[in-house]
C-alpha cells in the first residue's frame, strides 16, 4: 500500500505476487474491519469508480504535483507493472512484443511507453545499434498533439537516453513520427 498509494485486493496480490486475490481480499477485510485501512472510492480515466483500500491518512497527505517532464519509461516501471490497473487508470493498453511474432507486432520488438507529467502520451520504439540509439517509430496516443515544443522534449529525452545508454549519436528512421495509435 505504501508503494501504490491505493489499491484493490487484487492490484495488492499482484503487486506483491506472494498472495492470491482471495487471501488479499481477506486480509485487507480484516484491517478495514479494524480500522487500519479505509475504503476509497478512485476513478479511472473511464469516469468509472472502483472501491480500494488505502490508509487512514490518505486524504490527509499532500500529493505533490507530477513532474511535468516528458519520460521514456522502462516496460518495467512501477506505473506499469499491472497492465490492468495501468490501462483503468491512464487508458494505456500496453504489451511488450518481444514473443510477438515479427508480422504480428503491432509496435515493434521492444517499444517503451513515454509519459509526459501524468499522462502517457505515446510509445517509441528504439534500439541500441553500436553506439548508437536508433529512433525507428514514435505512436503518439490519441487525442496527444505532436508540436514543436512536445517534439522537442521528446528529442531532449532521447539524448538523454542515448546518453545513459552509453549511446554517443542518435538518429531518426525517415518517418519516424508517426500518427496516433487508435484505441483499443
Amino acid at each position: 500500500m505504501d508503494r501504490l498509494g491505493f489499491a484493490t485486493s487484487g492490484e495488492l496480490a499482484v503487486f506483491w505476487d506472494h498472495v492470491t486475490p482471495a487471501e488479499a481480499k481477506t486480509w485487507w477485510a480484516a484491517a478495514l474491519a479494524d480500522g487500519r485501512t479505509i475504503e476509497v472510492d478512485i476513478e479511472g480515466v473511464d469516469g468509472k469508480l472502483r472501491r480500494s483500500f488505502a490508509w487512514p491518512d490518505l486524504m490527509d497527505q499532500k500529493v505533490p504535483a507530477p513532474v511535468p517532464r516528458l519520460r521514456i519509461l522502462s516496460p518495467f516501471d512501477p506505473a506499469l507493472r499491472d497492465r490492468k490497473r495501468a490501462e483503468r487508470l491512464f487508458g494505456f493498453h500496453y504489451r511488450i512484443e518481444i514473443f510477438v511474432p515479427a508480422p504480428k507486432r503491432q509496435y515493434g520488438y521492444y517499444v517503451f511507453p513515454v509519459m509526459e507529467g501524468d499522462r502517457m502520451i505515446g510509445r517509441i520504439d528504439m534500439k541500441r545499434d553500436d553506439c548508437v540509439l536508433v529512433v525507428r517509430a514514435f505512436w503518439p496516443e490519441k487525442g496527444v498533439r505532436m508540436g514543436k515544443g512536445r517534439v522537442a522534449a521528446l528529442q531532449k529525452e532521447l539524448a538523454r537516453a542515448a546518453q545513459f545508454g552509453g549511446c554517443g549519436d542518435l538518429s531518426f528512421a525517415g518517418e519516424w513520427l508517426q500518427k496516433p495509435s487508435r484505441s483499443l
